[in-house]
């Protein structure tokens, strides 16, 4: 059974930064592009960062520059580094992978931006 597990989120000032990491089980983690996405209440769930296999990374416009999606296949984890927070920021985070033919989401994890 695949299991995406998030943790990091949390409450930051506007300029501060956080560390999110997803915990991967059940599949072979370093065959599958991984994803961060966020949702909050105004928008549709956007993609925000991406990681191959190989480590090829794509970013939003919105984060580029900010946020860094990395991976650890030894840790079957996925991070992403979130500097420069901002307000808009705001929102639940989820890991996502599609594996199988299956589109597989953790349960989210929630980052608030706020003064």
């Amino acid at each position: 059974q695949v299991q995406l597990v998030e943790s990091g989120g949390g409450l930051v000032l506007p300029g501060g930064s956080l560390r999110l990491s997803c915990k991967a089980s059940g599949i072979i983690f370093s065959i599958y592009a991984m994803d961060w996405y966020r949702q909050n209440p105004e928008k549709q769930r956007e993609s925000v960062a991406t990681i191959t296999g190989g480590g090829n990374t794509n970013y939003a416009d919105s984060v580029t520059g900010r946020f860094t999606i990395s991976r650890d296949n030894a840790k079957n984890t996925v991070y992403l580094q979130m500097n420069n927070l901002k307000p808009e920021d705001t929102g639940v985070y989820y890991c996502h992978t599609r594996a199988l033919a299956r589109n597989y989401w953790g349960q989210g994890t929630q980052v608030t931006v706020s003064s």
